[in-house]
């Protein structure tokens, strides 16, 4: 059975570096984000679901109206949990697909921003947080993003705050730009080596 690990943090942490670094490894990495984004243009019953929850409009001819779909669900609780059901099975569904074709991977890992909050981290062996201090997310998604502070806090405030990752999370992996990521990437990647072993 392929060994699953979840790898998550909030805004600005550096999941995306930190995935980079183990894909250089020779490990499979999964993009929850982006495989939810593909798949409701490209599965039918997903499309459906979605048609049926938002209307017509939430398809133009070129896919998935996503400021449509995101200024309805915004600040919307209902709504957004409504989308979360239709959206999260599915990429399940996909990574288990997926995590079949990767036989030549040591591990597979899912990227995903919301592990914890959709539940995808029940399915995991092993779940790890890249963590950042707030302020310094802060500073790296208005200079990636190139939006105002107000637009970040109020992406972060949707996420699981960096306290309850922390709980949740089997190992933290710190990216505050103090601490080299690449020595602990490395470790981690041994000491899930060795497990397998």
């Amino acid at each position: 059975m392929m060994l699953r690990v979840g790898l998550t943090g909030g805004i600005g942490s550096g999941k995306t570096l930190v995935s980079s670094v183990f894909e250089k490894l020779g490990v499979a990495v999964y993009y929850a984000d982006s495989a939810a984004r593909k798949l409701m243009n490209s599965e039918a019953e997903l499309k459906k679901g979605i048609v049926g929850m938002f209307g017509e409009r939430a398809y133009g001819s070129d896919g998935l109206n996503r400021a449509f779909v995101a200024e309805a669900v915004f600040g919307d609780d209902e709504k957004l949990a409504g989308l979360n059901m239709l959206v999260h099975p599915a990429v399940r569904k996909d990574f288990i697909r997926w995590t079949e074709l990767q036989a030549g991977s040591p591990y597979v890992i899912e990227e995903a921003a919301i592990l914890f909050d959709s539940g995808a981290s029940t399915g995991m062996d092993l779940t790890v947080l890249v963590h950042a201090p707030e302020e310094l997310r802060i500073e790296r998604v208005m200079k990636r993003d190139g939006v105002s502070r107000e637009a970040v806090l109020k992406r972060m405030a949707h996420q699981f705050s960096e306290e309850e990752l922390k709980k949740l999370a089997d190992h933290i992996l710190v990216n505050d730009g103090n601490e080299m990521i690449l020595p602990q990437v490395i470790e981690l990647h041994n000491m899930i080596l060795n497990s397998r072993g």
